[in-house]
């Protein structure tokens, strides 16, 4: 296991039903949910808010918690000694489900191209973490635990059932 990185992340929608995504300019220009790091002095709620205000503009509501998606890289090599660079971190995001306000709170960080889009009508070129993220929001499930690989089409393993939900433990593993 490498090193381990703190995001967090929303399925916003509008009144519509329309998901908010955001296309990095770098990278594989692949599409994602609004989100960032999660700082040490914060709660993960908090944190989503501020990262999702920052990169959209939007402030949200926060509604619940979909659940928790690890990225990682089951092939990785162990962290290097300090001061080495190494492998990618695995990143633990927390997704949240949220609506937005009914106008923009600001103007939204550069870097970032933001779309609406219908959840029939989602871009082929998504991470596999908002994949599997805005499938469990959309079916409504809240508490999942998922597993998610770098470069892959989506999560490690067999999906939960649909509509499954956590009914009072910490989750589904998908």
């Amino acid at each position: 296991m490498s090193a381990l990185t703190w995001a967090v992340a929303a399925v916003v929608t509008d009144r519509s039903g329309r998901v908010l995504l955001c296309r990095q300019s770098g990278g594989g220009r692949r599409w994602a949910l609004p989100g960032g790091r999660l700082r040490r002095d914060e709660s993960p709620a908090a944190a989503a808010r501020r990262e999702i205000r920052a990169e959209t503009g939007w402030d949200v509501e926060l509604i619940d918690l979909v659940g928790l998606y690890r990225l990682g890289d089951p092939t990785a090599p162990p962290p290097p000694p300090a001061g080495r660079c190494g492998a990618l971190p695995d990143v633990l995001v927390h997704v949240f489900r949220a609506r937005v306000a009914d106008a923009p709170a600001g103007a939204p960080a550069g870097g970032c191209q933001l779309d609406w889009h219908p959840p029939d009508a989602l871009p082929e070129a998504l991470t596999p973490t908002t994949r599997a993220a805005i499938a469990d929001a959309l079916a409504g499930r809240s508490g999942v635990l998922c597993e998610t690989t770098r470069g892959g089409d989506g999560p490690a393993g067999a999906a939960a059932p649909p509509g499954q939900r956590a009914g009072g433990e910490l989750g589904t593993l998908r």
